[in-house]
This record gives structure tokens, sequence and C-alpha cells, in this order.
């Protein structure tokens, strides 16, 4: 297996070629791109290539860890330091001494870490939580985000300095539906380690399935793709897959936008109608920011209202446009939480957050479980 990203796009080969460039300096690198096309690929592709092939590569989602021990996660703590710190304890940092530690979803980080970071960026130190001496490390830091963190910094959600820091080298990963060529080289991958590692014969696929395959918009980029394979080859083992078989598996006619389709309401009077636009807003992954532009865009024939997703009832249009980004995003998140019975993990998945995130904005929405 190749330690590269697999395609023969342009973009990929580039992409590659500037892996093998970077790799063996010490510099700092930003990856980015839409979740599931390849970042932590990129990352191990770099520690790979690099002088420090040998020694650690400590990988760390910053999205995972709780808020209050992110700290101590990363940079360690002494014994006594908090409650349950019964003992001294190394964290990533040390850890990944003389190596590289590759920090994913960075744009999740809380800004009083962000200060930290920036300070092992610029001098290799920092002190264990609850300690008072300077540790200094040799590693080498990659970070992965699938935030715009242009946006983040702007929005005051991340430190302009460690941003521009950070991006000493910024690898942009194109998402799969930008290069078609690669996605026939990624399928046939796909299916090849599936079937060797689980002993499983593929029957092939017909021409036009595969074309339909090539053409179709993969949101969730190689991750999505892969996922497809391991299923519908588990689903119709030894048998040639036809056309019919993979729209079936896949449920959806290829669109060549995110933004909703063009559907005419007649008239909408009931919590399951209602329910059905808001399904289709998150099932399409639109960004929960994008909402409140998507909405009113809709056009309801015979009524001059629309859904307030919050209170569960009809307002006038002309009170919608009054309404800030914040708004529609609280009363989307209220939604949610309600119609999951605050199951949080749950409404992470189905919004692409993470769980500490929507913690986050319950609080300062002041959300609270019925």
């Amino acid at each position: 297996m190749s330690n590269l990203l697999l395609g023969n796009s342009v973009q990929i080969k580039e992409l590659n070629e500037t892996i093998k460039q970077v790799a063996p300096s010490n510099i700092s690198v930003l990856i980015t791109g839409e979740s599931g096309t390849g970042k932590e690929i990129v990352a191990n592709a770099i520690h790979y290539y690099s002088k420090r092939r040998h020694k650690p590569l400590i990988k760390v989602n910053c999205g995972a860890i709780p808020e209050g021990i992110i700290e101590s996660e990363l940079f360690g703590h002494q014994k006594g330091a908090f409650t349950g710190a019964i003992e001294t304890r190394k964290g990533y940092f040390e850890l990944a001494d003389g190596g590289t530690i590759f920090l994913d979803e960075i744009g999740e980080m809380p800004l009083s870490t962000q200060v930290k970071i920036l300070r092992v960026l610029e001098s290799g130190e920092f002190m264990r939580v609850g300690g008072y001496e300077n540790i200094k490390v040799d590693v080498r830091v990659l970070a992965a985000t699938n935030r715009d963190l242009n946006k983040e910094v702007l929005n005051g959600n991340f430190r302009e300095d460690l941003f521009y820091r950070l991006k000493s080298v910024n690898l942009h990963i194109p998402p799969l539906r930008e290069r078609k060529q690669d996605i026939k080289v990624l399928f046939d991958f796909f299916v090849d380690s599936f079937c060797r590692e689980n002993k499983i014969e593929f029957g092939g696929i017909e021409e036009d399935a595969m074309e339909y395959l090539i053409n179709y918009v993969w949101y969730g980029n190689a991750r999505e793709l892969k996922n497809f394979v391991e299923s519908i080859i588990v689903l119709r083992p030894n048998k040639k897959l036809t056309l019919e078989d993979v729209k079936k598996h896949l449920k959806q006619e290829p669109i060549e936008n995110r933004r909703l389709p063009a559907i005419k309401i007649q008239q909408i009077d009931s919590f399951g109608d209602k329910d059905l636009i808001l399904r289709a807003l998150i099932e399409l992954k639109t960004d929960i920011m994008e909402i409140k532009n998507i909405l009113n865009e809709l056009k309801f024939n015979n009524t001059s209202q629309v859904y307030d997703i919050n209170n569960d009832f009809f307002i006038p249009k002309d009170k919608m446009n009054q309404m800030t980004m914040e708004d529609i995003e609280k009363a989307v998140l209220y939604y949610l939480l309600k119609n999951n019975n605050f199951n949080v993990t749950k409404v992470s998945k189905i919004l692409n957050q993470t769980p500490r995130n929507i913690y986050r904005k319950m609080k300062n929405y002041d959300i609270k479980k019925e």
C-alpha cells in the first residue's frame, strides 16, 4: 500500500509531490479539507517521509477531548493537580518528543488551550497542569481541520497568531467531486482491500454502474465511498453489481450542489410536513449557519407564513427576515435535541459536530434538558 494519497488526478499528484517536499523539514503544516478526504493519510505520509519516521507519531482528536481535561491530555499533569490526579502523568507532547504530533480537528480547540499550543510552536516549552517547571520537547506539529479557520478567526473562535503560525504550509485536499478521475482508483483499492481482509469474492461491476458512481456527488468523500464499497459487497457477495443495485443502495440521484432541490409546496399544515423539510435540510448535511438562507429561498404557495423551528408554529415571513443566523442555529439545535430526547451524541452526528461543541452551544444559548 502507498503511503500517499491514492488518485490519478492532477490535484492529488501535485499534493503528493508537495508532501514529499515538506516532509523532510521540521516546518508545521496545516492540512485542510472536507470530512473524509484523507487528512489523516496526509499526516501519516508527512511523518513517514520525514527524518522523524522512526520516532512516535501521536494522533490527537481535539474535538473528542472534553474542554476540562484537554490541557492535561496534551501537556500532562502533576500528582495532586486536581481531583483524580493520583500520579504524575506525561501528556501527548512529551510522548511525541523527537517525533510528530498530529492535532486533528484543531478548530475545536478551546481558546485558552490555543495560547499554550502557540507557545509550544514558538519555543518548544510548556508546563504540566499543576507544574512549575518548563518542559522542553522537540516535536513537529501537524494540524488538520474541516473548518474555515479564516472565518473562525473573524468570529473570535480561533487565535489569529496561532492560525498564521500553523499554516506555514497549508496542504488542502480537494473534495472527491472535484477529482472524479480518482473515484475508480479508490473504488478498486477499497474493493481489493476489503475482499482480501474478509476473504470475500467480488463479482465485478457493470460499466453503467461504475459510470454512475463516478458522477455521483460523494459528500462524505473517500470515507463515504469506502463505506459504500464495504456494505454493498457484504450485501451482494459474488454478484456483479448492476446500475439498479447501485442506485438502490445509494438511494439518491447524483446532484450538482448541496442546495435543496426545487420543490413546490402547496400547503404545509401538519407537523409531519414541517418535520420533512427540516429532515431534508439535515440529511443533505447543509451547514447549520446556512439554514436561514435556505429557508428564505423556499417558496410557499398560498401562504405568507414560514415555520418557526423553535416554537413549532407558523410566523409571518417579515419576522423571519429579522431573525439572525444565531436565532436559526439555536432553533435548529433546540428542535433536534428535543426530538432526540436530548441525546447529545446522536445530535452531534446529525450535525457533523463534536459532542463538546454541542454542549458549548447549549450553554451559550441556555438550552437545558426538559
